[in-house]
């Protein structure tokens, strides 16, 4: 879960400001459940799906949708190899999105090298995969990030001044939205916070307008926000 003092700050920031969201690669009502903040808009499995502050359920990206059972019926096949389980690799389910995470793994190593075998698998049925720090996940073949769901939200709120931290390299995405807004005058300023991590790529740094160490860092962000 968020710490209390974040979910506050969020509530507080989403009564002052037109517009404020949270950007995650777990599913909407997943990352709604952990911060715990109804006054803001969401945005899940990394754009696909987009919910706006006050609303009950998100709207998914129709073409992404589509693709959920088949999706669901290969990752099923999977959760019924039993490396999986020797291996102690966890499945989560972000809707139409599949995650199978290594973090924590009594063979990190191995569970890893097994899960480059699924990859090759999920490609060959014409899947799409992406990597992210000890994690794989296999999507639709539907191009979705997290920019597509940042610029869903500004140019739908009318924003001209938006602010942005990450700390994954998905993040960039958005990072790439603003810069976009800017150049086309979507935007009238823009602001990235890279929150600097052990596991974050560099890019997360080099790219930002301001960087911040960790959950702290980006927190006191948020504090300066709501003075």
């Amino acid at each position: 879960h968020v710490r209390d003092e974040v979910s506050r700050l969020l509530g507080s920031l989403g009564r002052r400001y037109g517009l404020v969201a949270c950007v995650s690669g777990r599913s909407v009502a997943e990352a709604r459940r952990l911060v715990g903040v109804g006054a803001i808009a969401y945005v899940g499995s990394h754009g696909a799906e987009v919910m706006e502050a006050g609303e009950k359920r998100p709207r998914v990206v129709d073409a992404f949708a589509s693709w959920q059972d088949t999706v669901g019926a290969f990752v099923s096949k999977c959760q019924d190899d039993r490396e999986l389980k020797r291996l102690r690799i966890r499945v989560e389910d972000k809707g139409p999105i599949k995650a199978f995470h290594w973090r924590g793994a009594p063979d990190e190593r191995s569970a890893q090298a097994w899960l480059s075998g699924v990859a090759g698998q999920a490609e060959d049925q014409a899947l799409a995969i992406h990597w992210g720090r000890k994690v794989l996940e296999v999507r639709p073949p539907v191009h979705v990030d997290k920019g597509a769901g940042v610029r869903s939200l500004v140019e739908g709120g009318r924003v001209r001044s938006a602010l942005y931290g990450g700390d994954d390299v998905t993040d960039l995405d958005a990072f790439d939205v603003l810069d976009s807004l800017l150049e086309t005058g979507g935007l009238e300023s823009a602001v990235r916070v890279g929150v600097r991590s052990d596991e974050g790529p560099e890019a997360i740094v080099d790219r930002a307008d301001l960087v911040v160490d960790g959950v702290a860092g980006f927190t006191a962000v948020l504090s300066a926000l709501a003075e």
